[in-house]
């Protein structure tokens, strides 16, 4: 009997320690799992979120605005939170997720009131990215279109003015770059390769500060590949254009050394691509 008895008391015992194994596993396994989802009122969110902004916390910022957003989608604080994410983006120098954010709030908000503002915001993401003309231009490149789309489509809106002004900012680089390729070419003795570049800077961004020095580079190519009549013409336009500048005073020294003087050939393409537009 005390046999049997004793074996009973085991496997009662047994049975109690597995079903509290089977406990612990399944309280350890709950406390992996992500926690409970919560809603929150939107005001308390929308504001916890400008509060965390507000003190440069941008990562929490940029997740409260889209938990605005996750738990609110029809409230009118939704596409609030949408800009406002972007925004923290901005600030947190991640440009790539603020585009992204801000490419989703105008294919959703194409009528906004605030769509002006995700335009711009959009183009300044990739123009704060511009880096030295020694490096690719791509980021100027479509910052560029970005800011070329913001005057073109909200002429009248207050960030027109300055999108106006970073468009010239964005030419002058962009011009600067072919500068740089074309001084490289000409460094080379590749004066063909040389004068494509010159000549794009004249053609396709004449009101950059480029444009002297770009042609006077013209002058010094025309002149070591011996086209004397083209490097004449170049000069004058130089000189009618810029007579005080300094580059002019280089393209006429030399030209004198090389017994040229500056006359406009009406037939050169200078003459006509300059005439064509002034």
């Amino acid at each position: 009997m005390r046999i049997q008895d004793s074996g009973k008391i085991f496997s009662t015992l047994g049975r109690a320690i597995a079903v509290t194994l089977l406990l612990l596993g399944l309280v350890a396994c709950s406390s992996d799992e992500e926690p409970a989802y919560v809603e929150r009122p939107v005001e308390d969110l929308y504001n916890t979120a400008m509060d965390q902004l507000l003190t440069a916390e941008y990562d929490e910022a940029a997740r409260l605005f889209d938990e605005v957003e996750r738990q609110h989608p029809y409230s009118v604080w939704a596409s609030k939170a949408q800009l406002m994410a972007a925004y923290a983006h901005y600030q947190n120098n991640k440009y790539d997720e603020a585009i992204n954010a801000l490419d989703r709030f105008i294919q959703l908000h194409p009528g906004s009131r605030d769509a002006p503002y995700a335009y711009y915001l959009r183009a300044i993401s990739y123009y704060e990215q511009i880096s030295d003309v020694g490096r690719d231009q791509k980021m100027t490149q479509l910052a560029l279109e970005g800011l070329d789309d913001v005057v073109r489509r909200f002429p009248e809106s207050r960030y027109a003015r300055d999108a106006n002004l970073k468009v010239d900012l964005a030419r002058d680089h962009l011009a600067g770059k072919h500068m740089d390729i074309g001084r490289f070419y000409q460094g080379q003795g590749e004066y063909l390769a040389a004068i494509n570049r010159f000549r794009m800077v004249i053609q396709d961004y004449q009101t950059t500060t480029h444009v002297p020095e770009a042609l006077h580079r013209l002058v010094e190519s025309y002149i070591a590949l011996g086209i004397n009549d083209e490097a004449q013409a170049t000069a004058a336009v130089l000189g009618h254009n810029f007579p005080g500048n300094v580059w002019y005073a280089e393209s006429y020294v030399l030209l004198t050394g090389v017994d040229l003087r500056p006359e406009e050939a009406k037939g050169s393409w200078i003459s006509r691509v300059w005439n064509s537009i002034i």
